[in-house]
């Protein structure tokens, strides 16, 4: 029988998930296995997919449902349970079970990265399921970190105290976006956040990939900033994925 995987978001177009996974699946002569892309306008299709489609084995899933989607869940891996979010779902004897494999590629790829000789004071822009995996992942490092949120109540400081204060953006030698503002088609968009403050002393992740230098990270680029996209968490959180659905 055939075996069918995908990718649930409000928009999927953009995701090199579906290469990625065909590609794999193509090298390794998987040929009743297939991944679509299955956009989604509210989290309650889920319910219409899982029924619809024959085969399901399982999803990954993106913005903004890595949250919303887990009360849709039968059950929930421990980690994706401390960290709030899941953005893989295994479908296994009738059950639904949720996964979070965002924050363990996350780690793997900055711990890699980043310069074992330095101390790192992190700004985190966005407070979403993303941010959440980032989060667990800075936890493990012992980097101290603050949320940066369009709203008061959901961050520390909202993108109007990073204006009147400049000095926090100076100070923080890491920052990390984990908003979707930059990612195709949107290419223009950036979170609203000045880095002139920002220099050669300074990490910038996007965890965007597509386009692979987003208006975010050129602007770092200018400043003289080590940046890195999203890319290489992507690849790592889709094996990650394939394991838990192959397990």
């Amino acid at each position: 029988m055939e075996k069918v995987f995908g990718l649930i978001g409000a928009t999927v177009s953009h995701s090199f998930s579906k290469a990625y996974f065909d590609e794999k699946f193509f090298r390794e002569g998987l040929r009743d296995y297939r991944y679509e892309l299955f956009p989604m306008n509210s989290i309650n299709d889920i319910e219409t997919l899982i029924t619809d489609t024959k085969g399901l084995t399982g999803l990954n899933v993106t913005i903004p449902y890595k949250e919303m989607v887990i009360k849709h869940l039968d059950e929930i891996d421990p980690e994706a349970k401390r960290i709030g979010a899941v953005n893989v779902i295994r479908f296994k004897d009738g059950k639904r079970i949720g996964y979070n494999t965002d924050s363990d590629a996350f780690y793997e790829t900055i711990e890699k990265w980043l310069p074992k000789d330095l101390t790192y004071q992190a700004l985190i822009l966005g407070t979403g399921g993303s941010s959440k995996a980032v989060q667990e992942a800075l936890n493990k490092m012992k980097i101290d970190f603050k949320l940066v949120s369009r709203e008061k109540k959901k961050g520390l400081y909202t993108y109007e105290d990073l204006e009147k204060k400049p000095e926090i953006i100076s100070k923080s030698n890491l920052i990390i976006n984990t908003t979707p503002l930059g990612m195709s088609p949107n290419t223009e968009a950036m979170p609203p956040i000045d880095l002139e403050n920002i220099g050669e002393n300074h990490f910038v992740y996007d965890l965007i990939y597509n386009p692979a230098r987003t208006k975010f990270l050129q602007k770092a680029e200018m400043q003289g900033a080590t940046f890195k996209n999203g890319l290489e968490m992507l690849h790592v959180q889709a094996e990650k994925s394939w394991l838990i659905w192959n397990n």
